[in-house]
């Protein structure tokens, strides 16, 4: 009974606060706001290095030695394309980076032929998948090596002159794109309502001498710990369904669908996968936000520590965007492994295990949060200064 007593004291300032309802509110307004205005202005980060696989038809004895001294030789595998619409294949799904097809007798023709004459001129054609990284950026090299070879021939060939090279759709392009930037903005926006309503409810209350009036008394200090973190978690929910909620309504504006058509496309597997991740990053955060407060003497001093943790904390959610060759291992650090899973649950290729292994493990970290602040309580040096 205790315990739900606590509980209601802290749900009852909450809702008598309009200031701390709106401050739940706000991430799922701004993120709706911000990415139905922004629409592709964003540009995903690019890996510094990439072990290639592509496909070559026909051949240029010129051509190809550039290639491959513009691109160098580790990492690299070159195959022979027997068969163009099985390496086409093998592009659209990923199991090769690319495909570069040199018409017949490539260098001959070259060598021919005049632009005067009008007739159709040799041609390069490179298939790929600009949403992915590495296909993209064998892509752009192998355009650089072709566009510096063209202009010293004055024009003698054409690459990619027409449509349908690129096997990735613009929306998919730009859900990779969201992919990497939307998890940190979500990190942020909820990060900062965990504090408004965590600081005030532990610091706030140690500050002032009501904890301490609490911790006399004989109430379990597990009690007092789940009485601040389970209302705290519950109030910053509201944060959490508001982010979730601009997200889904967002992504389909800032790709020019109906909301119907990307829910279609997205499903059901990626909108609950994406919502739990979110969900279960609150009660983590209030946990650690609730574990530093307790260890500071005012409220000043738990914002100041709160903020080093907060910095932290965007450092974890910008890794995953900038660092390459990240493996499962990422699934065991807290806040990162959500990250990483909504990152490929909003490009439309979530990893089931991967999502719920996370959500698994953050709430397992939560619980040795709220261990160890009952911990902290128990201990007078920390909660008394003695």
């Amino acid at each position: 009974m205790k315990l739900f007593a606590l509980m209601k004291k802290e749900f009852l300032r909450f809702f008598r606060d309009p200031r701390l309802i709106l401050t739940m509110l706000l991430p799922g307004i701004l993120i709706y706001i911000i990415y139905s205005v922004m629409g592709g202005v964003m540009n995903a980060p690019e890996k510094e290095t990439y072990e290639y696989r592509a496909y070559v038809s026909g051949s240029s004895a010129v051509v190809e030695p550039l290639i491959q001294t513009a691109v160098g030789t580790e990492g690299w595998e070159f195959l022979r394309a027997e068969d163009v619409d099985a390496a086409k294949a093998e592009v659209k799904d990923g199991k090769a980076a690319a495909l570069v097809v040199f018409s017949e007798n490539f260098d001959e023709r070259v060598a021919a032929y005049t632009p005067a004459s009008g007739g159709p001129a040799p041609q390069v054609e490179i298939y790929y998948r600009s949403a992915d990284g590495e296909s993209s950026s064998f892509y752009a090299l192998v355009t650089a090596v072709l566009d510096g070879y063209e202009n010293a021939l004055s024009n003698k060939f054409d690459v990619n002159a027409g449509s349908g090279y690129d096997f990735s759709d613009a929306g998919r392009v730009l859900l990779s794109i969201m992919g990497n930037v939307l998890p940190f903005i979500v990190i942020a926006l909820i990060f900062s309502s965990c504090m408004g309503v965590t600081l005030e409810a532990v610091a706030g209350e140690k500050e002032r001498g009501t904890l301490s009036t609490i911790l006399v008394t004989s109430v379990r200090r597990s009690d007092v710990a789940l009485g601040k973190v389970l209302p705290l978690s519950c109030i910053s929910l509201i944060g959490a369904v508001s982010s979730f909620l601009g997200i889904a309504l967002s992504l389909p504006k800032l790709m020019g669908i109906s909301f119907g058509d990307f829910a279609a496309g997205f499903g059901f597997a990626g909108y609950s996968l994406l919502f739990l991740l979110i969900v279960s990053i609150v009660p983590l955060i209030v946990a650690g936000v609730s574990a530093v407060s307790a260890y500071a003497k005012s409220v000043k001093e738990a914002s100041a520590y709160t903020s080093v943790v907060m910095i932290v904390v965007m450092l974890l959610s910008l890794a995953s965007s900038f660092v390459s060759g990240i493996g499962d291992w990422i699934v065991v650090v807290p806040i990162l492994n959500a990250v990483v899973a909504m990152q490929a649950a909003i490009a439309g290729a979530p990893v089931v295990w991967t999502s719920l292994t996370s959500v698994a493990l953050n709430l397992v970290y939560t619980a040795l949060l709220v261990l160890l602040i009952a911990k902290m309580l128990s201990s007078e040096k920390i909660m008394f200064g003695k």
